[in-house]
């Protein structure tokens, strides 16, 4: 969708968010013990070679190389016996993935320029075994360092303050000692996830190495950082007003004296209906605490926005004009993506921005505790 940045790699438990879809079927100890192993060859001069074996794979069948970050396919092979090579080089260590037809469940790899090897199973391509990228392997090492808190990565289950807080040291003793990890800043991004802390966020990625900075997801850290500076943190949101679903005009100031979350959303966008389940239950816990929402819609049709301010439980003020991604508050904000949404005290100050799952009932547990 126009203005909407595909970030596979950002996208919570990704890996294993792909399990359960299609006719996958359940990892088991047996399929990987099918799996008859590659070996590996030397490294290719400033590039990698991927070296694969997937056991239950017609010949012929066609892999997908993907850029984990964008899903833009980047090299293609067949199988033969099972087997398959892909070479070619990566300017910095990152995320990839590849799919039967470039399709899910993938495998997922961390991969720098290097010979790697990848075992697998048709049926539990998601537990590929892969050696050779140490990149990857801090991936794994970040993965099972993290584990008991996937759920909150995914945004859901437990949201009590001693937990977040765990979760969150977790994930700073990591980025202290992977300080020139290329896996780091995907660290760093889990813990403004679950926490919405922009400034922990800003002091773990300035001890990151200069490589590891400028890497794909070291470069979207760092653009976060600079947006959140130029949000203005505790400081006044300018004030706007725009039209509720009966007509009326809504300011955003005659809800001074509230926590207010400013939520830009669309019934077209897939994200933000996906998100709107968890921001109802966050309303509905805290809205007699003192907590409210405001939904600004960049809808272009109202009947498709109406139906689905109620398909979702949308029970809260929305407005809109109906000006797709013109909408005149989304202008004044520089909006480009949604789901996007500003958190702001009683006086009107902001003190949150994307606040999503974990991350806003978080803000809104510290806040009220």
């Amino acid at each position: 969708m126009k203005k909407y940045l595909l970030l596979i790699l950002l996208v919570p438990a990704f890996a294993l968010a792909q399990v359960k879809k299609g006719t996958t079927k359940p990892v088991t100890k047996t399929a990987i013990k099918k799996v008859k192993p590659v070996k590996a060859v030397s490294k290719v001069a400033d590039g990698f070679v991927i070296n694969g074996n997937i056991v239950g794979l017609a010949d012929g069948t066609t892999l997908k190389l993907l850029n984990g970050s964008t899903g833009v396919e980047e090299l293609t092979t067949t199988t033969k016996k099972g087997k398959f090579t892909f070479e070619g080089k990566t300017t910095s260590p990152d995320f990839k993935v590849i799919g039967v037809n470039g399709q899910a469940p993938f495998i997922t790899i961390f991969l720098d320029n290097r010979t790697v090897t990848v075992n697998a199973a048709k049926d539990a391509l998601e537990a590929a075994e892969v050696k050779g990228s140490s990149s990857h392997d801090d991936f794994i090492a970040f993965t099972n360092a993290t584990k008991k808190y996937e759920d909150l990565f995914m945004g859901k289950g437990r949201y009590e303050v001693n937990f977040i807080d765990e979760a969150a040291t977790a994930v700073e003793n990591f980025v202290k000692a992977h300080k020139e990890s290329f896996v780091s800043p995907l660290a760093i991004y889990r813990h403004s996830q679950v926490t919405g802390d922009f400034v922990k966020q800003e002091e773990m990625y300035n001890i990151l190495s200069e490589p590891v900075k400028a890497s794909p997801i070291g470069a979207y850290i760092a653009q976060q950082i600079q947006m959140n500076a130029q949000a203005g943190y505790g400081k006044p949101l300018a004030d706007f007003s725009q039209a509720d679903s009966s007509g009326k005009e809504i300011s955003l100031s005659s809800f001074r004296g509230k926590y207010v979350l400013v939520d830009f959303w669309a019934s077209w966008c897939g994200p933000c209906r996906a998100e709107n389940p968890n921001v109802v239950r966050t309303y509905e816990q805290y809205k007699d605490k003192n907590f409210t929402v405001l939904g600004v819609s960049l809808d272009r049709a109202r009947q498709p926005w109406l139906d689905a301010i109620a398909a979702d439980g949308l029970n809260w003020t929305n407005v809109s004009d109906l000006k797709f991604w013109s909408n005149a508050v989304a202008q004044q904000f520089g909006i480009q993506s949604i789901p996007q949404n500003f958190l702001l005290d009683p006086k009107g100050n902001l003190i949150g921005k994307n606040l999503r799952g974990a991350a806003l009932e978080y803000k809104l547990l510290t806040l009220m505790k």
